[in-house]
Order: structure tokens, then C-alpha cells, then sequence
């Protein structure tokens, strides 16, 4: 490259980077505008989405797009992600109202492992539109998560409940069945699972792969290909990256996010190793105390009851939210610790606890029920990307 052309690419760069700051003034005064949406909502009880808009919203900026030479499928990804920013910033704002006795600017949450695990991150996740300061607890069980939270030593509490490609995470459900503490909140978290290590080698190098449990599982596909290696197991991923990255052996490596084995100096080996290309896990946030959640955002009501040994007794039970028009959108069973063959039955709905529906369908439950217990209504985090018409991105 000569000095001209490697001139003429500094100042490139520059009005690149001259461009890129110009983008993030606007992306926040757009942000600051749909705040004050929300406030116009929160006194005109108007539900936080309005899709139809939002469709048509992308349909023109598609349009306006191409004017512009910008690829429809590029714009659509921008503001999708623009799209769900607002959303959930106007859900934060909204559930900030409705509980004005638990705004804090500093709050603290014990999750699974250390700096670094999937819980941390989702952890920081949820908290950075809620909190301007996070005091992290990492513990290394999540029976010792519940215990921090019901003896008041943290405010809240992340907990894995479910995976989309390990499923359901049993220790928790059962955990679930013997607190007092209430769901508050989830988050679902991207699962990007990659092999890292701590220097440069190769994978035909790699003799020991460590990992927490979970990640073994959901990486099976990938490891049944690599023949003679040792798995040993750790309690949290981050415990894992911490002992990859104090051995320095070129032999070793271990199974987490790339962004978290970068606060360890690990680099990936080997990225998108799970058997499933979209692995997501569901987090849930405990508290001490429930939450009201504003009437504009959608809500989830968890659930768990014993039937007995009844037969169609459960059947019975989901007949009642089918007559009320409530959408279930999870049920698990679980074995009551010493009664053999009777089942816990944990269930989510897409519906506020408030809601007048809600509560009968509560009332009609508890009468055909041996034990029901709420244990907790939340907001729903999980945003579906607005859609579009296929003839928008192909026209």
C-alpha cells in the first residue's frame, strides 16, 4: 500500500468514525423521544405496543430504503432491534410508576458462578435499563442464590429455569416448590456457545474440555465428533474460564460465551458448537416482595398446584384457563418430595394477576385443587420482532 492510499484510508476512517458518533446522538435522542411516549401512555392506560404501527413503520422505511440504496433485509435487522429497545425501555419506565417503592439506583443480585458465566451476563443484561450500579453476589448453587435473597443479604436473585435445547432445568422447579420468594421479572439470554482457550493452539491440541453441566449437554453434537477427550465437569462456566485461563496449557479448553471468556483473556477456538444454532435460555429474577406490573405491558402470571391422584383432575384445571380465554404458554411436572407419584404442576400464563379473569380463574382452581400458589406475575420480556410483509422485502 502506498502512503497516498494509506492516507486516503485514515481519512476514511474518520468520517466513518465521525458518522458512527453521529448515529449514537441520534439513536439516543430517538430513545429520549420514546420515553416520552410511555409517559403519554402510562396516563392514558395504552398499551405499550402497537404492532400494526410498527408493521407499517417498517414498510415505509424499507421503502425509503431502497431509495437510498440500502438492502431491505439490512434495514428491517436495524430497526427491529431499534423497535425492541424502545419497547422494553418503555416497559422499564412503565413498571417504574407502578412500583415507585423499589426504584433503586444501585441494586444488588446473586446469580450461578462468577464474572463471566451466563447468569452474569444476563444478570447485566436485565439490570442496565433498571440500574445505574450493580453489586454482584456470585454463588455457587442456586439453593445458595435463594438463600442470599430470603436472608435479605441481596435484593433479587437470577435463576436458569429452561433451555431450548437441554429443556427444562429441574433443580430450580424444585427449589421453587419450598420459597417464599416471588418471581419478579425474566430475561431470556442468547446462548452462544464456543470453545475457548487461553493460548494459541489447535483443536487436534485439545485433550481436556471443562464446562458446567449445561453446556455439555447442549454442545453433545460437536464433542461426540472430537473422539478421546476428558470432560470435567465445574459448578459454574465461570469457575471453567477462570481454571482455563490459570493452566495456560495449550492441551485445555473450555465451553462458554465468547463474551464472557474475554473477561478472562480467552479467546474462541471454535464458535456456534451447540447443537442447536438458536439456543436461548429463559432466565427468572426472585425478590423478597412481588411486583404490581402496569396494565400497558403484557404480563405472565406463574403458577404451581397439586392435583392429587385424581383421574382428568388436571385436565379439569386447564379447562378453567381455556373457559377464561387465558393463553397457557408453560406447564411442568415435577415429583412432590415424599409422596410417591404425585406431581407438582407448575404453570405459566400470559395474563396479569390484576386482571378480573385472572382472579376467578384463581378462585375456581383453588376449589378443585389440593394446594395452588402464586408464584409471581411479571412483565413479559421477551419481544417478538415485528413482522413484515414478504413483499415488502421482495419488492
Amino acid at each position: 500500500m502506498s502512503i497516498n492510499e494509506e492516507l486516503d484510508l485514515n481519512v476514511i476512517r474518520e468520517h466513518i468514525s465521525k458518522l458512527d458518533q453521529e448515529l449514537l446522538t441520534l439513536f439516543a435522542k430517538r430513545r429520549s423521544l420514546t420515553l416520552n411516549v410511555a409517559k403519554s401512555k402510562a396516563h392514558q392506560v395504552r398499551p405499550v405496543r402497537d404492532q400494526q404501527r410498527e408493521q407499517e413503520l417498517l414498510v415505509r422505511l424499507i421503502k425509503q430504503g431502497k431509495e437510498l440504496g440500502l438492502d431491505a433485509h439490512y434495514v428491517t435487522s436495524v430497526f427491529q432491534t431499534i423497535i425492541e429497545d424502545s419497547v422494553l425501555n418503555q416497559q422499564a419506565y412503565l413498571q417504574t410508576l407502578a412500583n415507585p417503592n423499589i426504584e433503586m439506583p444501585t441494586v444488588s443480585v446473586a446469580f450461578l458462578g462468577a464474572k463471566g458465566s451466563y447468569s452474569y451476563l444476563a444478570s447485566h443484561r436485565y439490570f442496565s435499563r433498571r440500574a445505574e450500579h450493580i453489586i454482584e453476589y456470585g454463588c455457587q448453587s442456586f439453593a445458595d442464590i435463594l438463600q442470599q435473597v430470603e436472608s435479605g443479604h441481596v435484593d433479587y436473585g437470577m435463576l436458569p429455569i429452561e433451555n431450548t435445547s437441554s429443556g427444562s432445568i429441574n433443580e430450580v422447579y424444585d427449589l421453587l416448590q419450598h420459597t417464599n420468594l416471588s418471581i419478579v421479572g425474566e430475561i431470556t439470554q442468547p446462548i452462544e456457545h464456543c470453545l475457548l482457550t487461553a493460548v494459541n493452539t489447535n483443536l487436534s491440541q485439545i485433550k481436556t474440555i471443562y464446562a458446567h453441566g449445561q453446556p455439555f449437554t447442549q454442545c453433545s453434537n460437536f464433542l461426540d465428533k472430537q473422539g478421546d477427550m476428558r470432560i470435567e465437569y465445574c459448578e459454574s462456566t465461570a469457575e471453567a474460564m477462570a481454571k482455563v485461563y490459570e493452566l495456560q496449557d495449550p492441551t485445555v479448553a473450555v465451553i462458554g460465551s465468547e463474551e464472557g471468556g474475554s473477561l478472562y483473556q480467552l479467546h474462541a477456538l471454535e464458535k456456534s458448537i451447540a447443537n442447536q444454532t438458536e439456543n436461548h435460555s429463559r432466565f427468572i429474577l426472585v425478590a423478597r416482595k412481588p411486583v404490581d406490573v402496569a396494565e400497558q405491558i403484557p404480563a405472565k402470571t406463574t403458577i404451581i398446584l397439586a392435583t392429587g391422584q385424581k383421574p382428568g383432575a388436571l385436565v379439569e384445571c386447564l379447562v378453567v384457563l381455556k373457559n377464561k380465554g387465558i393463553n397457557m404458554c408453560k406447564l411442568e411436572s415435577r415429583p412432590i418430595q415424599g409422596r410417591p407419584w404425585e406431581e407438582m404442576f407448575y404453570i405459566d400464563v400470559e395474563a396479569n394477576l390484576k386482571q378480573i379473569v385472572m382472579q376467578e380463574a384463581i378462585r375456581e382452581l383453588n376449589g378443585i385443587t389440593n394446594f395452588i400458589k402464586v408464584l409471581g406475575c411479571y412483565p413479559i420480556e421477551h419481544i417478538n420482532p415485528t413482522s413484515v410483509p414478504s413483499g415488502a422485502l421482495s419488492s
